[in-house]
């Protein structure tokens, strides 16, 4: 699986929110964030190949509206 950076996540929680995080903290984000994304990933690939297509927003949106989880 990908990762992605602890200094993505600090400046994510920076931006939005004004506070810092430690690195353990951002690194356990990181390891949620990539365990959903691979969810997603996996529901719209499933949506696509049914379709013959390629995965599109419509898909991802999908993912949302059906709360899955």
């Amino acid at each position: 699986m990908g990762k992605i950076s602890r200094d993505s996540i600090k400046k994510l929680i920076k931006r939005h929110f004004d506070v810092s995080v430690t690195n353990g903290g951002a690194d356990e984000i990181a390891k949620i964030l990539e365990a959903e994304a691979k969810r997603i990933s996996d529901f719209a690939v499933s949506n696509a190949k049914r379709r013959g297509d390629k995965v599109t927003k419509k898909d991802i949106r999908e993912y949302v509206a059906r709360g899955r989880r």
